[in-house]
């Protein structure tokens, strides 16, 4: 996770490992490990109850984000006959992901090995980790429980694989969607989250670039391009929607989607402030960021439909308040308040141009345009840092040495290196899923409404 250059200064007293001056000199947090009882007593390290309550308080936002932000926001856009399959699924991925990281997720992302791929098994079932091992932050000497880092990182792995159902929303059987979450979570998710985040990552430590570590605050590329390339992938693998083109396919709701939107925008305030694991100015940068470049993408995508389409529209407002929560999530920490609205802006007409004229050029069904918004949001943003952190253009700067060009660079191959392993595992897995219990529902299924079909309720009944 990234932290402001200009907050670096006060990691001048480290007395830790040469792995943790590494991880501090490159503005990233080192993978939480319990510290040793002789380090405690020679460096006296500080568990601020301020930190600790805002920590805990961010990752309740960021599960709210899941329940019911997102379930929400996603299932007011599908018709009402699978209102109810959108947000089993959301809750669904949600609890098993939950188990899944305590029991082996943590330790592949972060279960200290010495890898640059996988945290190893170091962690499996939380092994050695009690209510008394500590975490480290940013800061040297200021710790959180090691539980509430754990707590904050799970939920970060609950959202992203529940972000990439919206590509093949109302066509996949509800079994399918868990398996392959399940697998794709064990695969993709732990061993990105492993080389973008920890101390030994292949990004973290830019061995990817020359040793220039990208800058990733809050998950631009672990989440957003990672849930956008697999729903991209899965747009394609799963098949068009039954009657595209036909029939009536308007969400049903915009109502439940803007509430869904707004429940999301408050939520990311925990996603990206927590992101900096203390309640100090660099949590306020990130939360003062995810308010402009909202705002900047928000108000771009309004005045982009109106001109070309002659009507701004509250999905066209609601799409820009994710492309620029999307676009501000790797940058949160690095770039200043009005870098965040042009950087907001620009991500916002890229992500338009990809769902307006891109998605019906080539005829992909992305139902609720994951990739279009998650994915090509995310490849924005993430690139964008490497410019907007630029002290000419009011961010924190770059690590001595470090040059705008050699950032961009780190940050162009840090995407390229998740869009290529990410696409190519993804469509292995989704053949899997295919071949083990089938990806579609029955043609009668699907157009029946996958509510009463796969799940047997409805979400609204009729007087």
């Amino acid at each position: 996770m990234r932290f402001l250059k200009t907050s670096l200064a006060t990691m001048a007293l480290s007395g830790l490992s040469t792995v943790a001056a590494l991880a501090q000199d490159t503005g990233v947090a080192p993978a939480p490990e319990q510290v040793p009882a002789d380090a405690a007593a020679a460096v006296a390290d500080v568990m601020d109850k301020g930190d600790v309550a805002w920590m805990m308080v961010a990752t309740v936002l960021v599960l709210f984000m899941i329940l019911p932000g997102l379930g929400l926001f996603y299932g007011g856009l599908v018709r009402a006959k699978n209102m109810l399959s959108v947000l089993m699924q959301c809750v669904t991925i949600t609890a098993v992901v939950m188990i899944i990281y305590v029991t082996y997720g943590y330790s592949f992302a972060f279960g200290g090995s010495e890898s640059a791929f996988w945290g190893g098994t170091g962690k499996l079932f939380l092994a050695g980790i009690t209510k008394d091992t500590m975490a480290a932050t940013f800061t040297s000497g200021v710790v959180i429980p090691e539980y509430v880092f754990i707590a904050f990182q799970m939920t970060f792995a609950c959202i992203t694989p529940a972000l990439i159902v919206g590509a093949f929303a109302e066509r996949i059987k509800f079994g399918a969607v868990v398996l392959f979450s399940i697998l794709w979570v064990t695969i993709v998710y732990f061993p990105v989250a492993h080389m973008v985040w920890d101390a030994n990552g292949l990004i973290f430590t830019g061995a990817h670039a020359g040793g220039v570590a990208a800058l990733d605050f809050a998950g631009g590329t672990v989440v957003h391009i990672n849930a956008g390339i697999a729903a991209l992938v899965g747009s394609f693998l799963v098949g068009k929607r039954t009657g595209l083109g036909r029939d009536n396919m308007a969400p049903h709701s915009m109502t439940l989607t803007m509430v869904g939107a707004s429940i999301l925008w408050v939520g990311w305030f925990g996603f990206n402030a927590g992101s900096n694991l203390e309640a100090n100015g660099g949590a306020a940068l990130a939360m003062i960021n995810t308010f402009t470049a909202t705002a900047g993408a928000t108000v771009a995508w309004v005045i982009l439909e109106a001109m070309l389409r002659g009507k701004a529209s509250m999905l066209g407002a609601v799409s820009g308040i994710i492309a620029g929560l999307v676009a501000v999530t790797p940058a949160a920490g690095a770039v200043g308040p009005i870098g965040g609205i042009f950087l907001g802006a620009i991500a916002s007409a890229a992500c338009y141009f990809f769902v307006a004229v891109v998605k019906p050029k080539f005829g992909y069904d992305d139902s609720l345009d994951v990739f279009g918004i998650h994915g090509i949001g995310g490849i924005v943003g993430a690139i964008g840092t490497g410019i907007f952190a630029s002290t000419a253009l009011g961010g924190g700067g770059y690590l001595d040495g470090v040059t705008m060009g050699a950032q961009v660079y780190s940050q162009v191959v840090a995407v390229l290196i998740t869009v290529v392993y990410c696409g190519v595992v993804s469509a292995i897995l989704y053949k899997i899923v295919d071949a083990v219990i089938g990806l579609r529902p029955t043609l009668e299924a699907e157009r029946e409404g996958l509510d009463i079909t796969s799940h047997g309720e409805a979400a609204y009944h009729s007087s």
